[in-house]
């Protein structure tokens, strides 16, 4: 049972009190019985040099599954303060094929080779270089090979004893795959219906054939949209041939989409690089500083634009110039991330774009009826002239759709050219809008005043 509730700051501090007098045994019994998920916590939580000491206190089989749950750099290091031979034996064999890949490709390129042959299990290592060769955001590179697999043309007696032997090798049993002699997968065996069938039956007889696989070569996000949609836990990878290789189970996928969440976030935000908080000082700058930059250029074309169009007989219209910035760039961010959200989701297809965008233009027409209202009436309330308050008003609404119809259309195009279309969601649309709203505020504003 696991205690999460007593891991607080009080069992922080007793912890490293009991680290710093050295009291291993005691700090045995008191993580015996966390779970691995709380013991990488404890270890991101205390200074390094105490969590060095406490991961050489966990059990083989319990430290390879922690490092799992670390994040990279914890992870990094504490795998640089082991040799060669204690990786190997000490961590890769106690993981399974998929975990252990991900762990052999942190490491220095000239240690990975050196980890492979001191493998002893000759399977576990070929498996791991195998999965070595696919790139890591694809089915392959997200795939364990371990899984359980029987012959269409067995009888479920042999059936059986075949799975007990290749039991030993998965941690976790999610599915039965049925192959036929080419090792081609055909189906999935329900375990109900080879318990309740006579012994002499094949199992090509009772096999369910009704199973959706993944190439070995399918993009991770498209995995991910495919579990999501028929909520799969598991789903079999296979090869052009249609031969089995691996399968990929539900706590991967999740990696994949908090990845992808985190990259479009931060992609949102004007931030160009995947970083952590963690990164040093010039790897946050440089991730930030482009999009700041394009800002800033946005900024001086903007003040341009407004000096281009001479406001001194109608000074009034810079009283709205912030309104007008403001209102297009919420708005063209609300509608690329509808769009992103629909494209990452798989929502969104070629034959559905021209109704999304006519109910886009349906959304902006309605928001912009309604702000231009109230907008008009609030400069008639405070006395403006009736021709600022008609400008600001049709330049508002103006502002809005074609806001609405540009956050729309971005996205979809960068996605066509397999761009991310999350990067039109930040500080691109936003900048791009505000120029944009500001030449149509003052053609407006100079065909009317």
């Amino acid at each position: 049972m696991s205690k999460k509730n007593e891991i607080n700051n009080n069992f922080l501090e007793d912890l490293s009190d009991l680290i710093s007098t050295n009291s291993s045994q005691k700090i045995k019994e008191l993580i015996c019985d966390l779970h691995i998920a709380d013991i990488a916590e404890i270890i991101s939580e205390i200074s390094i040099d105490k969590a060095n000491y406490l991961f050489q206190l966990i059990d083989e089989e319990k430290s390879a599954l922690v490092l799992m749950e670390l994040e990279e750099e914890v992870r990094e290091h504490l795998l640089s303060l082991l040799s060669s031979k204690e990786i190997a034996t000490e961590v890769i064999e106690n993981l399974e094929s998929d975990d252990a890949t991900d762990v052999i490709s942190e490491l220095p390129e000239r240690q990975k080779e050196e980890v492979l042959s001191l493998i002893e299990d000759n399977d576990h290592a070929s498996d791991i270089s195998d999965l070595l060769n696919y790139p890591e955001d694809t089915a392959g590179g997200l795939m364990a090979k371990e899984l359980i697999k029987v012959n269409e043309n067995w009888n479920t007696l042999q059936c059986l004893k075949e799975m007990r032997k290749q039991a030993s090798e998965v941690k976790k049993v999610h599915t039965i795959y049925v192959v036929n002699d080419n090792d081609k997968l055909i189906g999935s065996l329900s375990l109900k219906k080879l318990l309740l069938t006579e012994t002499k039956v094949e199992i090509k007889e009772i096999v369910n054939t009704d199973l959706i696989s993944v190439p070995d070569r399918e993009d991770d996000e498209s995995v991910a949209n495919i579990m999501n949609k028929y909520d799969l836990i598991v789903i079999p990878v296979v090869d052009k041939n249609g031969v089995l290789l691996g399968r990929i189970t539900i706590d991967d996928v999740m990696d994949v989409v908090k990845e992808e969440a985190e990259k479009d976030y931060q992609m949102a935000s004007g931030i160009t690089e995947d970083v952590e908080s963690s990164d040093s000082v010039w790897q946050l700058t440089r991730a930030r500083l482009p999009w700041l930059l394009i800002g800033l250029f946005g900024g001086l074309l903007g003040a341009n634009i407004i000096g281009f169009f001479d406001i001194e007989n109608n000074f009034e219209l810079a009283f709205f110039i912030p309104l007008i910035a403001a209102m297009g760039g919420n708005v063209g961010v609300q509608s690329a991330a509808i769009v992103v959200q629909g494209l990452a989701n798989d929502s969104i297809k070629i034959n559905t774009i021209f109704s999304k965008l006519t109910k886009e233009l349906g959304v902006a027409l309605l928001n912009g009826i309604t702000c231009s209202a109230i907008i008009f009436g609030a400069t008639a309330v405070l006395q403006y002239p009736i021709g600022l308050s008609i400008t600001v008003s049709l330049s508002l609404l103006a502002v809005i759709v074609f806001a609405a119809l540009f956050g729309t259309f971005v996205p979809l195009t960068l996605n066509k050219y397999k761009i991310d279309p999350a990067l039109a969601t930040g500080p691109f649309i936003t900048t791009v809008n505000d120029i944009l709203g500001l030449v149509i505020y003052f053609l407006i504003g100079l065909a009317i005043l």
